[in-house]
C-alpha cells in the first residue's frame, strides 16, 4: 500500500510503501531524487533514465522525494554523480554522521517526518532558474524557448542541468513528457489525444518513448 503527503519542504513529497512478498515494483523516471528509510537503513536514489525495477525490496520504504533539482543542494553532491543508481547514504556523508542520523530516524515516532526535518535542516538556497526550467518543460515548452528565456547558452544550461538534475534538458524533457503522457492516460484521455496533448509527434513516438523509459508499453503501465 502505498500513500504520500506534501512535504514542509518546498515542492517534495513525504511517501511511505508497504510492500507485498516478493516487493516486486516499478518506479519510473520522474526527474527527482530520494532519500529513503528502509530496515534501518538510510539510502538516496539517483536521478533515473529508465524505469528502476524493486524487485525483492520488501518491508516498509518511507521516503523523501525531492522536487527535480533541489536534491543535490541537501546531499552536497552532483545528481549526475548518482545517476541510476540507490546508494547508501554512509557513501556520501561521514560514517559518524550517518549513524546519528540512522538512530534519529530509528527512535523517531514517525520516520517520515524525522528524513524530513533531516532535509530541512540541511537544505540550501538552489537557482531559481532551475524551478523555472522544470516547470516550462513540464508545461512543453522547447529546450531552446526556455534556455533563450532564462539567458542560458546550450552548455551552460546543459552544465547546470546535468549537476542539478543528473542529465542534461532534452532529457529532462523527454521524462516530463512521459509523466505528462501517463497523466493523461490515467484521466481517461484517448491515445491519439494523449500523444497529441502531451508533445508526441504521433501514438507511435509515444508508444516508443514510453517503452524505452518505463520499460512496459502505455498499456502495461495503466493496468499496474
Amino acid at each position: 500500500m502505498y500513500s504520500e503527503r506534501a512535504s514542509r519542504l518546498s515542492g517534495a513529497v513525504v511517501w511511505v510503501n508497504r510492500t507485498d512478498a516478493d516487493g516486486a515494483g516499478r518506479v519510473l523516471p520522474d526527474g527527482c531524487m530520494d532519500l529513503l528509510w528502509n530496515e534501518g537503513r538510510l539510502l538516496v536514489a539517483g536521478p533515473d533514465t529508465r524505469a528502476h525495477v524493486t524487485e525483492g525490496a520488501q518491508g516498509v520504504w518511507v521516503g523523501l522525494r525531492f522536487y527535480p533539482g533541489t536534491a543535490p543542494a541537501v546531499l552536497g553532491v552532483p545528481a549526475y554523480a548518482l545517476l541510476d543508481q540507490r546508494v547508501e547514504l554512509g557513501d556520501l556523508w561521514p560514517a559518524a554522521d550517518v549513524r546519528r542520523l540512522r538512530d534519529r530516524v530509528a527512535g523517531a515516532g514517525d520516520p517520515a517526518v524525522a528524513l524530513e526535518e533531516i532535509a530541512l535542516e540541511r537544505a540550501l538556497p538552489c537557482d531559481p532558474s532551475l524551478r523555472r526550467l522544470v516547470e516550462a518543460l513540464g508545461a512543453g515548452r522547447s529546450v531552446a524557448a526556455v534556455a533563450d528565456e532564462l539567458g542560458l547558452g546550450a552548455r551552460q544550461l546543459h552544465r547546470r542541468s546535468r549537476a542539478a538534475f543528473g542529465y542534461g534538458p532534452k532529457t529532462l524533457a523527454r521524462v516530463l513528457r512521459m509523466q505528462r503522457a501517463l497523466a493523461l492516460a490515467r484521466a481517461g484521455a484517448p491515445a491519439a489525444e494523449t500523444a497529441f496533448r502531451a508533445g508526441y509527434a504521433d501514438q507511435s513516438h509515444l508508444a516508443r518513448d514510453v517503452r524505452e523509459l518505463a520499460g512496459l508499453p502505455l498499456t502495461g503501465l495503466l493496468g499496474r
